[in-house]
Parts: structure tokens; sequence; C-alpha cells
């Protein structure tokens, strides 16, 4: 119990904080209403009309909560949980453009750290430009990177999973850079006592140390690939993922939807990262290092 107070305490305040935004931002407009009706809003009127309106510039928590029922949970019960009105369905297709930019970005990310540590022209070239990659605004990039794969005939979800590798590598690679690196100067000294070959120092010694750098740097890279499959679907003009729902509630004033599609986010977001703690502690645990 101990331990779930300041959670609770901290969820609280964010609820509280989050429902008086919605009365200070929504109020205008109920004003407005009012003065046209020739009328004043009491204070308990304000904060309801406040907490109701269809198109509120902050939706009140138990708007979104309404709106993610009703496109989650609603839809289950109802055994539609892949319609196109689910935001189920839209999640598994964001997830899948995640999934496989992540796979890239990894396989990438740690291909270029092995470089960067056994080869100094690498370590001198390529990290400089790995650095100065991530300076570039995802915006701004991304359409130039789905109008090049469209004219050469890519499309779907391979532009989205580009774009999400693009974010994905950069935290594997100075992760992984930095546990290969951890073996102490002693510990690699008796490799070479053992007459040890860079392969055999790499999978007996550089590889276990960094472990735990690569596991934290993936779950970085889980969250930044998924910021990019939705900033890929931007662009595109698609009609599913969390990405098009945003692009849906933009266009036609729905601040409901797109909280409920931010949460929804956040929430896979969550999911993913606590997946990559749980392989994290069972690979960990089965190495025999201590968390």
């Amino acid at each position: 119990m101990r331990n779930l107070l300041p959670i609770v305490t901290v969820v609280a305040a964010i609820f509280v904080l989050w429902y008086a935004a919605a009365v200070a931002l929504n109020a205008p407009w109920a004003n407005d209403k009012a003065q046209r009706a020739g009328t004043d809003l009491s204070f308990s009127e304000l904060v309801a009309d406040t907490w109701s309106q269809d198109k509120p510039k902050l939706p009140a928590p138990h708007q979104v909560g309404a709106e993610l029922w009703k496109t989650t949970g609603a839809m289950v019960a109802k055994g539609r949980a892949f319609s196109k009105r689910s935001l189920i369905y839209h999640s598994w297709v964001t997830f899948s453009a995640t999934a496989l930019g992540f796979v890239l970005g990894t396989a990438l990310g740690i291909a270029l750290a092995v470089g960067i540590v056994y080869n100094r022209t690498m370590d001198m070239s390529v990290m400089p430009w790995v650095i100065a990659s991530q300076t570039i605004p995802i915006l701004a990039i991304a359409p130039m990177i789905i109008v090049v794969l469209n004219a050469i005939g890519i499309s779907g979800l391979l532009p989205k999973a580009m774009i999400s590798m693009y974010l994905s590598f950069f935290p594997v690679v100075v992760g992984m850079v930095k546990g290969l690196r951890s073996p102490s100067a002693m510990q690699l000294d008796q490799m070479r006592t053992w007459n040890a070959s860079s392969a055999q120092t790499f999978w007996a010694l550089r590889l276990p140390s960094s472990m735990p750098y690569l596991f934290t740097s993936l779950k970085v890279a889980m969250a930044a690939s998924l910021v990019g499959a939705i900033v890929g679907e931007l662009p595109t003009g698609a009609v599913a993922g969390l990405g098009a729902r945003l692009l849906a509630g933009s266009y036609y004033g729905q601040t409901i939807q797109i909280w409920s599609a931010l949460i929804m986010a956040a929430t896979l977001a969550a999911l993913l990262v606590a997946v990559i703690g749980v392989i994290q502690r069972i690979t960990l645990k089965r190495m025999g290092m201590a968390e």
C-alpha cells in the first residue's frame, strides 16, 4: 500500500488539474452561448457545460474514457474488435509498422554499434553522422521518405516502418556502444591472457556485458518507434492507424477523438515497453545478472 500511495496521489492530482483545465479552457464557449441566449450561468451550470461539450477545446477525462469504451470495450462486447471504427483495429495497424520499424532499427543499431566499437574508422566517421541524423525534424523528413519510396513503387507498411526505424535505431546505437565498451581493462586483459580471439571476446565478454544497456535502449527505441509509426501515417493520408485517427479528428475538430487516440497510443507504448521489461528480467536472470 505504501508503494501505491504516491502513484495514486500523482494520478489524482493529474485528474484534478485536468478537470480544472477543462473548465478554464471551455468556459469562454459556454459563456458565449449563455450570453447569446440572454442568460447567466451559475458556477455549477458552467462546470456541467464545460464538461459535456461536443467539441471542447479540452475534453474532460470522463469524456475521453467514454470514447475509449465506445471504441474498444463496447466493440469487443459486440464482437467487432477489428471494425474500422474500433481503436483496437487502428492500434493493430500502427503496431504493425511499429514492430517492423523496431526490428529494423534494432538490427541496424546493433550492427552499427559493433562496427563503431571494433573499427576506429567507423568510430570517427559514422558516429558523428549518427548523432547528426537525429537533429533533422522527423516531420520534415517523413514526407520525403514516403515520396521517394512511392516513386520506386514501395508503399503501404514499409514506408511507415522506415520512418519508425529512423527514430528507433539511434538509442540502440548509443546504448550498445556504451555496453560493448563497458568491460574493464582488466577483463579485456584477462581475455587476451587466455588467447581469446576478437570473436570469442565479443561473444563471451562484450555482448553479455552489454545486455543491461541494450534492454534499456530498447525501451527508449520502442517508444520512439511508435512515435515514428504515428508520424509516418500523417503525410500518407492513411485511413487506418492511430495517426489516421488523430488526423481525422483534427480535420473535423473532434478533440475527444484526438485525445482518445493519444491515450490509446500511450497505453500501447506502455504495454510494449512492459513486454521488453519482462523479457529483460527473464534474460538477465538466466544470465545470472542482478538488475
